[in-house]
Protein backbone atom coordinates (compact mmCIF):
# COMPACT_ATOMS: atom_id res chain seq x y z
CA UNK A 1 0.00 0.00 0.00
CA UNK A 2 3.05 2.30 -0.27
CA UNK A 3 1.22 4.84 -2.39
CA UNK A 4 2.23 8.07 -0.63
CA UNK A 5 5.37 10.10 0.01
CA UNK A 6 5.20 12.44 3.02
CA UNK A 7 6.98 15.78 3.35
CA UNK A 8 7.11 18.24 6.26
CA UNK A 9 6.01 21.75 5.35
CA UNK A 10 8.82 24.29 4.99
CA UNK A 11 7.60 27.35 6.90
CA UNK A 12 10.37 29.91 6.47
CA UNK A 13 10.75 32.24 3.49
CA UNK A 14 7.12 32.82 2.60
CA UNK A 15 6.40 33.88 -0.96
CA UNK A 16 3.66 36.38 -1.71
CA UNK A 17 2.20 36.34 -5.20
CA UNK A 18 0.08 38.98 -6.96
CA UNK A 19 -3.67 38.48 -6.56
CA UNK A 20 -5.86 39.75 -9.38
CA UNK A 21 -9.18 41.05 -8.10
CA UNK A 22 -11.03 40.88 -11.40
CA UNK A 23 -12.38 37.68 -12.97
CA UNK A 24 -10.19 36.14 -15.66
CA UNK A 25 -11.98 35.90 -18.99
CA UNK A 26 -12.15 32.55 -20.73
CA UNK A 27 -12.95 34.40 -23.95
CA UNK A 28 -11.16 37.51 -25.17
CA UNK A 29 -7.93 38.44 -23.37
CA UNK A 30 -7.83 41.56 -21.22
CA UNK A 31 -4.82 43.35 -19.74
CA UNK A 32 -4.63 42.43 -16.07
CA UNK A 33 -1.55 44.07 -14.56
CA UNK A 34 -3.41 47.20 -13.51
CA UNK A 35 -5.84 45.07 -11.50
CA UNK A 36 -3.28 43.69 -9.03
CA UNK A 37 -4.53 45.03 -5.72
CA UNK A 38 -2.75 42.91 -3.14
CA UNK A 39 -0.29 40.10 -2.56
CA UNK A 40 -1.43 36.67 -1.46
CA UNK A 41 0.68 34.16 0.43
CA UNK A 42 -0.40 30.66 -0.62
CA UNK A 43 0.79 29.13 2.64
CA UNK A 44 -1.21 31.65 4.68
CA UNK A 45 -4.26 31.02 2.46
CA UNK A 46 -4.05 27.21 2.35
CA UNK A 47 -2.51 26.29 5.70
CA UNK A 48 -4.29 26.93 8.99
CA UNK A 49 -1.99 24.94 11.32
CA UNK A 50 1.61 25.06 9.97
CA UNK A 51 3.13 22.89 12.71
CA UNK A 52 0.57 20.14 12.07
CA UNK A 53 0.56 20.35 8.27
CA UNK A 54 2.34 18.01 5.89
CA UNK A 55 2.51 17.65 2.13
CA UNK A 56 1.85 14.20 0.71
CA UNK A 57 2.74 13.10 -2.82
CA UNK A 58 0.26 10.60 -4.29
CA UNK A 59 1.16 7.43 -6.17
CA UNK A 60 -1.68 5.31 -7.51
CA UNK A 61 -5.20 5.67 -8.86
CA UNK A 62 -7.51 4.54 -6.05
CA UNK A 63 -8.85 8.11 -5.60
CA UNK A 64 -9.04 9.24 -9.22
CA UNK A 65 -12.82 9.84 -9.16
CA UNK A 66 -12.22 12.33 -6.32
CA UNK A 67 -9.79 14.18 -8.58
CA UNK A 68 -6.68 12.78 -6.86
CA UNK A 69 -4.10 11.35 -9.26
CA UNK A 70 -0.50 10.12 -9.27
CA UNK A 71 1.82 13.10 -8.80
CA UNK A 72 -0.76 15.24 -7.00
CA UNK A 73 0.27 16.90 -3.76
CA UNK A 74 -2.15 16.75 -0.85
CA UNK A 75 -2.11 19.28 1.96
CA UNK A 76 -2.79 17.28 5.13
CA UNK A 77 -3.64 18.74 8.54
CA UNK A 78 -2.95 16.35 11.43
CA UNK A 79 -4.66 18.63 13.98
CA UNK A 80 -8.14 18.20 12.48
CA UNK A 81 -10.62 15.62 13.74
CA UNK A 82 -11.87 13.58 10.77
CA UNK A 83 -15.55 13.84 9.95
CA UNK A 84 -17.70 11.43 7.99
CA UNK A 85 -16.89 11.61 4.24
CA UNK A 86 -13.59 13.48 4.75
CA UNK A 87 -10.67 12.37 2.63
CA UNK A 88 -7.98 11.22 5.04
CA UNK A 89 -4.51 9.81 5.20
CA UNK A 90 -4.79 6.61 7.20
CA UNK A 91 -2.34 4.04 8.49
CA UNK A 92 -3.44 0.42 8.26
CA UNK A 93 -1.07 -2.18 9.68
CA UNK A 94 1.88 0.19 9.21
CA UNK A 95 1.03 1.25 5.63
CA UNK A 96 -0.15 4.73 4.58
CA UNK A 97 -3.11 5.18 2.24
CA UNK A 98 -5.44 7.98 1.12
CA UNK A 99 -9.17 7.19 1.20
CA UNK A 100 -12.56 8.67 2.07
CA UNK A 101 -13.65 7.81 5.62
CA UNK A 102 -17.20 6.58 6.09
CA UNK A 103 -18.89 5.58 9.32
CA UNK A 104 -22.31 4.00 9.50
CA UNK A 105 -24.21 2.57 12.46
CA UNK A 106 -22.28 -0.69 12.44
CA UNK A 107 -18.80 -0.11 11.01
CA UNK A 108 -16.04 2.21 9.85
CA UNK A 109 -14.85 2.04 6.24
CA UNK A 110 -12.15 3.55 4.07
CA UNK A 111 -13.62 4.06 0.63
CA UNK A 112 -11.65 4.31 -2.59
CA UNK A 113 -12.89 6.64 -5.32
CA UNK A 114 -12.25 4.16 -8.11
CA UNK A 115 -14.59 1.27 -8.87
CA UNK A 116 -11.59 -1.01 -9.51
CA UNK A 117 -10.89 -1.02 -5.74
CA UNK A 118 -12.96 -2.38 -2.88
CA UNK A 119 -13.84 -0.55 0.34
CA UNK A 120 -11.77 -1.45 3.37
CA UNK A 121 -13.82 -2.34 6.43
CA UNK A 122 -11.87 -1.48 9.56
CA UNK A 123 -11.86 -4.38 12.01
CA UNK A 124 -10.63 -4.49 15.62
CA UNK A 125 -7.76 -6.78 14.52
CA UNK A 126 -6.30 -4.05 12.29
CA UNK A 127 -3.73 -1.59 13.50
CA UNK A 128 -5.63 1.47 12.24
CA UNK A 129 -5.17 5.19 12.74
CA UNK A 130 -6.26 8.33 10.90
CA UNK A 131 -3.02 10.22 10.40
CA UNK A 132 -4.52 13.46 9.05
CA UNK A 133 -7.30 15.12 7.07
CA UNK A 134 -6.74 16.22 3.47
CA UNK A 135 -7.57 19.93 3.21
CA UNK A 136 -6.43 20.71 -0.36
CA UNK A 137 -5.42 18.85 -3.51
CA UNK A 138 -2.77 20.38 -5.77
CA UNK A 139 -2.38 19.06 -9.29
CA UNK A 140 -0.96 20.31 -12.55
CA UNK A 141 -3.36 21.59 -15.14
Amino acid sequence: MKDLEIYKLKTEGKIKLPLFTVPVSAGFPSPAEEYVEQLLSLDEHLIKHPQATYLVMVKGDSMKEAGINTGDVLIVDKSLTPANNNIVIAIIDGEFTVKRIKKDKTALYLLPENKAYKPIKISPEMDFKVWGVVTYIIHKA
